[in-house]
């Protein structure tokens, strides 16, 4: 087996991970009153990662590994901890409004609005370049950066439905 296709599989791991972590936090969020806003554009976003991770699959596992991007791909995993960790039960990767609940204001919170999706754009550009993949890293930058101007009003549309109450922030 091949490095590429090593680091394929631990990220592939670590998706599917959070897929099962979202939708627990989702489960409960929704139990304790939550509401779910723009659900129609999540498929979306679903499509677009799921595209993404089968095309570095399909093009990648078999690649020589830059690790020069390799390693930068590896220090965002650690913002991409201290997001999880920040947001605790309130993160998913859906947009949920939880009504009288404060933003998080804390952790990366205190110096970016959508930390989490700037980690995100990074690694869908970093991962295919280190495979040596730098059509993939535009053609899924310029997917992903779609989803999120869609993904982003979807949020600031969420907050602003609430009318004055708290939301849960979305990653």
């Amino acid at each position: 087996m091949s490095l590429a296709a090593v680091i394929l599989a631990l990220v592939t791991l670590q998706r599917i991970g959070e897929l099962v972590l979202s939708r627990y936090n989702t489960g409960r969020l929704l139990a304790r009153g939550a509401i779910e806003i723009g659900a129609d554009h999540y498929p979306l976003v679903v499509a677009v990662h799921a595209a993404w991770l089968i095309a570095l699959w399909v093009w990648g596992r078999d690649q020589d590994v830059n690790l020069v991007a390799l390693s930068l791909f590896v220090a965002l995993q650690g913002f991409r901890a201290w997001i999880l960790a920040t947001l605790g039960p309130r993160w998913t990767t859906r947009v949920i409004v939880l009504p009288g609940e404060p933003l998080v204001a804390s952790g990366p919170y205190q110096y970016f609005s959508h930390p989490n999706y700037a980690v995100v754009a990074a690694e869908i550009a970093l991962l295919p370049l280190a495979l040596h993949l730098p059509l993939l890293a535009l053609i899924f930058t310029a997917l992903n950066a779609a989803v999120l101007v869609i993904r982003i009003r979807v949020e600031a549309r969420a907050l602003s439905a609430v009318d004055g109450q708290r939301a849960c922030r979305a990653p």
